[in-house]
């Protein structure tokens, strides 16, 4: 493999990394500050993907389609979390787990009603639609290297809220003690909604970002999700930092896994978590680091 090729799956696999750092990210929050296992996150990044076909196609702008599927995921996880997830504070995995496969289920259907079983495309914005070369024989899409900066954007604002407002220091002495939180007059009820609706959105935002990449399919978001929880499991439950770790470790493994071992190609990922989890069990940054 000569230095371009190799330079080109390089980005490749930081871009797939950090596109999943967006999508593990929410279930981390989610996991680690609410301990609430949401199987349903891998729906919401197919819906986000789903939003962003159709309002790119009922307005004709990505920008309108990016705007509006971050509002509508952020509403619906409120409700969500208002409606359901918030009786499943303090029960146990098994009760987590069989709601959201109900959700799971009930959320796939609305998306069979609403748009079918077709396959679609959306377009990348026109000024991110082409691409530059990397050598007479060898280009590289533009509209990747501004995934690759959005999503860095992103990170860098999930770790400033989290480390550096007052709303990240409420969030991360709820993830600590709950009960001194409440003790101390801060409306945990409040920060739980906020918390799950911030993952969905997370979820739908990759969908979203994602959508112009590949084509948006029914289940696509089921090998995502096993995707997610691997990196989640792989940087520390309940660790952002260790998300992104994760992540980045995750999208370089399955890109260069397809490239040198394409036999091998879909165990690669696994077989890289049983190494770190025999290093350190309890992830790269340990649980519960918010």
């Amino acid at each position: 493999m000569d230095l371009p090729t190799l330079a080109v799956q390089l980005l490749n696999g930081v871009q797939y990394g950090l596109v999943l750092f967006l999508l593990a990210s929410g279930l981390t929050l989610v996991f680690g500050i609410l301990g609430v296992i949401n199987l349903a996150h891998g729906v919401f990044y197919m819906l986000g993907a789903y939003i962003a076909y159709w309002l790119t196609r009922e307005t004709g702008s990505f920008w309108v389609a990016l705007a509006g599927g971050l509002a509508i995921a952020f509403v619906a996880g409120l409700a969500l979390e208002d409606i359901f997830v918030k009786r499943l504070y303090g029960r146990d995995h098994l009760a987590q787990v069989l709601l959201s496969y109900g959700l799971i289920l009930v959320l796939d259907e609305i998306r069979l009603i609403l748009f079918g079983k077709d396959v679609h495309s959306v377009p990348a914005p026109q000024f991110l639609a082409g691409s530059f070369q990397l050598t007479d024989a060898l280009s590289y899409q533009i509209y990747r290297v501004a995934i690759m900066v959005f999503c860095l954007a992103v990170a860098i604002a999930i770790f400033f809220v989290i480390q550096k407002t007052k709303l990240g220091m409420i969030v991360r002495a709820g993830a600590e003690n709950r009960d001194m939180t409440r003790a101390l007059g801060i409306r945990s009820d409040l920060v739980n909604k906020f918390v799950f609706a911030a993952g969905i959105m997370l979820a739908a935002l990759a969908g979203i970002v994602v959508s112009p990449l590949s084509t948006v399919f029914p289940g696509m978001g089921d090998q995502m999700l096993i995707l997610s929880f691997v990196v989640v499991v792989l940087g520390g439950i309940g660790s952002v930092p260790g998300a992104a770790i994760g992540a980045l470790l995750i999208g370089l493994a399955d890109t260069f896994g397809k490239v040198f071992f394409p036999s091998f190609s879909s165990i690669s990922v696994y077989l890289l978590m049983a190494v770190v989890l025999l290093w350190r069990p309890h992830g790269i940054m340990g649980t519960r680091e918010v």
